[in-house]
């Protein structure tokens, strides 16, 4: 009798703890729909629009780029020492390890050695085997003009220019091999604690424009402010000019992006060896939710939405660069390239049609000396969080974060660079503004997880709604 009694206790204390977990899921989602709407602060679009936009136009699209052979291969020298610190940091299960790709399975156009081989006329070669013998030109043809080389050198001068916002590898190093990112994907690795403190408090501390007398909101590595609940924070960001809010919120965006991809690819179990991956509800509430964060999540939500923007912008400005004839997506096989060009053509229209872009001439606009110094300052900053991103202790994290840093810098080169894309040639090489095949892939990828993101909370939403 006292063992049924004991159990029945059990089975009360259980339903009790389901139903308040229940409530609490209810509650949760209620408040994440409230708070994670309307009209985006510093412009002029509703995050409503924007879910449709990427749900019905971009993600379906962008996924399917993802997936080509020339998006899908990424060089990166995940073995470059941290300038900063000696990195203390390390995966805790095996899948943080990335695996490099075979020379075999590199297409050959793709490893034939230009770093701007996409353009025609660095491809324009009849005999892969003697592509793949080509010492200094890689896929060039040695039967091109003096003129044609002449670019070639130019275009290398341009790729070490002030004009980038990342450090760039080396990509002839050989510790920088091609990464196949369809057989690497951004997931829970179980990097975490100080090391991975130390990295995001590095971006945000010494590189997000703030003093060390405002302290940010949930920062481990902050001393207590008592009833401080990140107020006194955002009262001093709003005082920022334009540019500097937009910093903030393009770094605390891409750390919101980051953060959902690891709650929606987490490692729920394993059994015999085999991992089961898929979306992590609690770990989601843990980093997002208004009460646990204090507020801090569905701002954090937000800033996904603002960078989603300005890349979505970028996409929308560089179209042009890409509509010339010149500019071809060289893999060496000339049916799969033309397919692949056609998507992203496909792409560059849908993001032309968005009726409410981010008006990036809003920013640095004021007297030309300050505000080529403050674009300056931007720049530098930004670059030197592209740097930071080789301290990450975690390799698979630091593929993705090298890649997603990237691409944000690339989309900051081309938002400011609109006048070089207005003078475009349409049939040869420009030696004002070039992207390397690098900053292409970076560049659709990190837009490519972005969207991904967007999507992987309405998946959560939709999980939060079935938990009732």
């Amino acid at each position: 009798m006292r063992q049924g009694v004991r159990a029945a206790g059990a089975g009360q204390g259980t339903t009790a703890a389901s139903v308040q977990l229940l409530l609490a899921l209810r509650f949760f989602l209620g408040v994440v729909e409230a708070q994670v709407t309307g009209v985006l602060d510093d412009c002029l679009c509703d995050i409503d629009s924007i879910d449709n936009f990427n749900t019905y136009k971009i993600f379906p699209k962008i996924k399917k780029l993802q997936e080509r052979d020339y998006f899908r291969y990424y060089k990166v020298n995940l073995k470059r020492p941290c300038p900063f610190w000696a990195e203390d940091g390390h995966c805790s299960i095996k899948d943080c390890h990335v695996e490099p790709c075979p020379e075999s399975k590199i297409p050959v156009g793709i490893k034939a050695g230009h770093p701007n081989k996409y353009l025609k006329m660095v491809n324009d070669t009849t005999d892969l085997e003697d592509c793949e013998q080509a010492n200094k030109l890689g896929a060039i043809n040695s039967t091109l003009s003096n003129q044609s080389k002449e670019a070639f050198i130019d275009w290398a001068r341009y790729d070490d220019s002030q004009d980038h916002f990342c450090e760039l590898d080396d990509e002839r190093s050989p510790a920088a091999p091609y990464v196949d990112l369809l057989l690497n994907p951004e997931r829970y690795t179980g990097y975490k604690g100080p090391s991975a403190w130390r990295v995001w408090n590095s971006i945000y501390e010494e590189n997000c424009f703030k003093p060390r007398s405002v302290y940010r909101p949930l920062n481990p590595l902050a001393p207590s402010r008592g009833e401080d609940d990140g107020e006194s924070f955002y009262t001093w960001l709003e005082g920022l000019c334009l540019e500097k809010r937009v910093f903030y919120k393009l770094i605390s965006g891409l750390h919101a992006s980051i953060n959902l991809h690891l709650c929606a690819n987490y490692l729920l179990e394993e059994t015999w060896g085999k991992p089961s991956w898929g979306p992590n509800v609690k770990e989601f509430k843990c980093r997002f939710d208004p009460v646990e964060t204090n507020g801090e999540g569905p701002r954090r939500l937000k800033n996904l939405y603002f960078l989603y923007l300005i890349e979505l912008r970028a996409l929308s400005k560089v179209a042009p660069y890409f509509e010339r004839s010149i500019v071809d997506l060289y893999t060496g096989n000339v049916e799969e390239d033309a397919v692949t060009k056609s998507l992203l053509l496909n792409i560059f229209q849908d993001t032309k049609s968005f009726p409410m872009h981010f008006d990036e001439k809003s920013m640095f606009a004021g007297e030309k000396k300050g505000a080529k110094s403050l674009k300056e300052e931007f720049r530098l900053h930004f670059k030197n969080i592209s740097r930071i991103m080789d301290c990450v202790g975690c390799d698979k994290c630091r593929l993705w974060g090298k890649l997603q840093t990237q691409g944000l810098g690339t989309a900051l080169k081309i938002l400011f660079s609109e006048k070089e894309i207005q003078k475009l040639p349409e049939n040869s090489p420009s030696k004002g503004f070039q992207l390397t095949r690098q900053e292409i892939v970076a560049l659709l990828n990190a837009f490519g997880r972005l969207s991904t993101s967007i999507m992987e909370l309405q998946n959560f939403k939709l999980l939060l709604q079935h938990s009732r």
